[in-house]
C-alpha cells in the first residue's frame, strides 16, 4: 500500500499544477494562467473529458457494458449467463468479464446493504446461483465476488477476513469442479492464497494446475506475482525471478514480455524524488520489454490496454513524453486499470498524467498534426 500514499501526494501536486502547464520550446514545462493560449489542452488530441472517462475496465468491451448494463437495470443474472457461456475459456477476456460480473455484484452490496423492506445490492448474483447452481460462469462470479468481498470490506488477519476467504475457497473449488479445463477458478484462489498465507509449496500447486491449462495467461501471471512481492509472502527478488522467468518463456506476441515491469511497479520506493531513478537500468530495461511487448501484441489482446496504461505511467516519469502519448492515444477513455485504479480517483489520477504527456510532447515541439495515429 506504500505506493497509494505516493499516488495521492502526486494527485494532490497535480491538482494545483494542471490547470497552469505550458508548453515551452526546448523541453522545460513552465505555468501559466488556464486561459494563455500556450497552456497545454488534452482536448486539442481528442481526448475525452475527467468526467467522462470510464473507470470499469481498463479497455472497451461493449458487450460487456451492454450487459452490465442490463443486469444492473432488470436485476435478472440471464444476459451475463449467456454472455460468459459464450465466451471462450481460454484466453483473458472471459476472466476480465467474470472479475467485471463480480466487482459490480459488489459495488451494488456496497452501495445498497439491505435493511428493513430493502432487499441488498447484487441480489441477481445470488438468484443466478441458486437458480442455477450448475452452471460454471455463475461459480466462477460468486467465487470472484467473495474474494473482493473480503478485500473491500474486512481487514486482512482478522477472523472476518479469514472466513470470507475461506468461504472463497470452497466457492474455487466448486467452481473448478463444474468446468475442468477452466484456468478460472484457480486464478480466483490465487488471491485466497496471497490472503490466507498459503505456504510456498501450496501456491505453486495452485499456479501449476494454472499451467496446465493456460500456460500464457497474462491475468493469472498478474495475480500470481502479487503473491510473490516483497509486501506479501515473497521478496523482491522472487518477484522479479518470477516476472523475468514470464517473459524469457513468453511465446511471440504474449504480453507476458511485459511482466517485468509489472514487477518494479510492486517495489517502486515508497519516495522517488530522484528524477534518475526513472533513467536506472532496472527501470528503462522493464519499460522496453514493455514497449516491445506492446508492439507485438494481437491489437485485440484485452490484456493490451493493462501494459499500455502501466506504460504511461513510467514514460511520463522518465519524460519520455512522445512515447508516452503514442500509448495514450490507444487507451484513452478507458481508466480501469493500475496504476489509477489504487488511487481514490482514478480519472483524476490518470487525467494528471495524461495532461503532464501532453504539455511535456509540446514543450518538445509537438502538436496534434505530428502525433502518429
Amino acid at each position: 500500500m506504500e505506493i497509494l500514499w505516493v499516488l495521492i501526494a502526486m494527485v494532490m501536486l497535480g491538482f494545483v499544477l494542471l490547470p497552469f502547464l505550458r508548453r515551452r520550446r526546448g523541453g522545460a514545462i513552465g505555468l501559466v494562467s488556464p486561459d494563455h493560449p500556450d497552456a497545454a489542452d488534452p482536448a486539442n488530441y481528442g481526448f475525452v473529458r475527467e468526467e467522462e472517462l470510464d473507470i470499469r475496465m481498463p479497455g472497451p468491451d461493449q458487450d460487456l457494458l451492454d450487459v452490465l448494463d442490463v443486469v444492473q437495470r432488470s436485476q435478472d443474472y440471464r444476459a451475463a449467463q449467456q454472455l460468459l457461456a459464450g465466451t471462450e475459456t481460454e484466453g483473458e477476456r472471459r476472466w476480465q468479464r467474470v472479475q467485471a460480473f463480480a466487482g459490480a455484484a459488489s459495488l451494488e452490496l456496497a452501495q445498497r446493504p439491505g435493511g428493513v423492506g430493502e432487499a441488498p445490492g447484487g441480489q441477481w448474483l445470488r438468484v443466478w446461483r441458486a437458480e442455477a447452481p450448475k452452471d460454471a460462469g455463475g461459480a466462477a462470479v460468486h467465487a470472484e465476488f467473495l474474494v473482493q468481498q473480503a478485500w473491500r470490506t474486512a481487514t486482512p488477519g482478522t477472523d472476518e477476513f479469514r472466513i470470507i476467504m475461506e468461504e472463497a475457497r470452497a466457492a474455487c473449488g466448486d467452481a473448478a469442479l463444474l468446468s475442468p479445463g477452466d484456468p478460472i477458478p484457480y486464478i480466483v484462489e490465487l488471491s485466497v492464497a496471497r490472503g490466507l498465507g498459503y505456504s510456498q509449496k501450496d501456491f505453486e500447486q495452485v499456479w501449476l494446475k494454472i499451467l496446465d491449462r493456460d500456460p500464457a495467461h497474462m491475468g493469472a501471471h498478474l495475480a500470481a506475482l502479487h503473491y510473490w512481492c516483497e509486501k506479501w509472502h515473497g521478496s523482491r527478488e522472487l518477484a522479479y525471478s518470477f516476472a523475468e522467468a514470464a517473459a524469457a518463456r513468453a511465446p511471440q506476441g504474449s504480453l507476458l514480455a511485459a511482466m517485468p515491469l509489472f514487477a518494479v511497479f510492486e517495489h517502486l520506493p515508497e519516495v522517488t524524488l530522484v528524477s534518475g531513478f526513472w533513467q536506472t537500468e532496472v527501470v528503462t530495461k522493464a519499460m522496453h520489454g514493455a514497449l516491445h511487448a506492446v508492439h507485438s501484441a494481437r491489437p485485440d489482446d484485452p490484456m493490451l490496454a493493462h501494459a499500455r496504461h502501466l506504460l504511461v505511467f513510467f514514460l511520463v516519469r522518465g519524460e519520455r513524453w512522445a512515447e508516452a502519448m503514442s500509448q495514450l492515444i490507444h487507451i484513452d477513455g478507458h481508466v480501469g486499470a493500475l496504476p489509477w485504479t489504487l488511487s481514490e480517483d482514478p480519472a483524476a489520477e490518470f487525467a494528471v498524467y495524461r495532461a503532464l504527456a501532453v504539455a511535456g510532447y509540446e514543450a518538445n515541439g509537438g502538436s496534434p498534426a505530428s502525433l502518429p495515429h
